[in-house]
């Protein structure tokens, strides 16, 4: 299967819980090339059903040179789907890893320096926007990337099954009609 790929790289000094790497699975040789920004990311992504990409499609790369990086838990990977839009101009779309690594959010930045969460404030911005009027609430995408278990940190998997079991540790003890079940003696 040919994947975008975007990943996140525990080693480097980020924001934590940003992506700072992208990078895309050759649909021929299926070797990951390192895709150089964000923007040149979000094209290949927007159309990558109807134009797979290649290692060819980079400048001086073929299929039969090494991959730019491998798949490994040296850091986070997360899987786009295909065919996202690219983010509008003037936008800029972010996508925040939660500290559990449970999930990523998503939100656009606007020009004005404003968060929307999701496309019900697109729809509010955009009608208090007239200027903007080219843009439909279709042209921002909230699907987030998928975590690539096997990638998470040690760590962070540990603190998953700790809160997880917690969480069902206190859903056993309550009765169904949602009380604390009386100890036993």
């Amino acid at each position: 299967m040919n994947k975008k790929q975007k990943t996140l790289d525990d080693s480097k000094q980020v924001k934590r819980g940003t992506i700072d790497l992208y990078a895309a699975q050759c649909s021929t040789c299926q070797k990951w090339r390192t895709i150089a920004t964000k923007e040149e990311y979000e094209e290949v992504r927007s159309k990558f059903v109807e134009e797979p990409f290649t290692c060819n499609m980079k400048p001086d790369v073929s299929c039969d040179d090494p991959p730019d990086l491998d798949y490994d838990a040296t850091r986070t990977w997360v899987i786009d789907k295909p065919n996202l839009p690219v983010t509008p101009e003037g936008f800029k779309r972010e996508l925040i890893l939660r500290p559990d690594y449970s999930k990523l959010d998503a939100h656009y930045v606007t020009p004005d320096g404003k968060k929307v969460r999701c496309h019900a404030e697109v729809a509010q911005y955009l009608q208090k926007h007239p200027e903007l009027n080219h843009l439909k609430v279709e042209d921002f995408n909230f699907t987030v990337p998928k975590i690539m278990e096997d990638t998470i940190p040690e760590d962070a998997r540990k603190k998953r099954l700790e809160k997880s079991a917690n969480k069902k540790q206190k859903l056993d003890s309550a009765s169904p009609d949602g009380k604390k079940k009386p100890a036993k003696s």
